[in-house]
């Protein structure tokens, strides 16, 4: 089996910005430690950027890339996997940060800190493991979520 043009492949890994651009505010307590690591947020200006200047960017976005990506089967295959995979990611992050707003947890210094981070690097593995395997031209296959995308498509 042949590996999918280049183009796929770094189309499919950018759809990975999206839940990078709502997982990036948790390094927040990790910045001060490691200012290398803001550099992390560069390739997430574009998506922040779009969130903030569309009202309801991230609602527009989410819809855009759901009907018009995942929803279209004239997209490749390895696009559409990965952008419903990156979108799912993405409603988890969402998921976290409501939680963390409802109980309050980034004004508790340790607790709040560690989960933060936690959080942070989660993703942040998460998601340079399925840019890289996008990369190399295979599907980036996570556990439960890698089915479910596949029963949806």
């Amino acid at each position: 089996m042949q590996a999918p043009p280049i183009w796929q492949r770094l189309l499919a890994a950018l759809a990975y910005l999206l839940p990078w651009s709502d997982a990036f505010p948790f390094g927040r307590g990790l910045f001060g430690l490691f200012p290398a690591l803001q550099w992390l947020g560069v390739p997430v200006l574009p998506v922040a950027l779009l969130e903030q200047v569309v009202p309801f960017g991230g609602l527009v976005l989410f819809l855009v890339l759901f009907l018009a990506v995942v929803r279209n089967n004239q997209v490749p295959y390895l696009i559409r996997f990965n952008v419903l995979q990156a979108i799912l990611i993405d409603i988890v992050v969402v998921l976290i940060t409501l939680i963390f707003q409802v109980l309050q947890l980034a004004a508790l210094d340790f607790v709040g800190k560690t989960l933060s981070n936690t959080v942070f690097i989660g993703i942040l593995v998460l998601v340079l493991f399925a840019m890289i395997q996008n990369l190399r031209g295979k599907d980036a296959d996570i556990p439960s979520l890698s089915e479910a995308v596949r029963m949806q498509l």
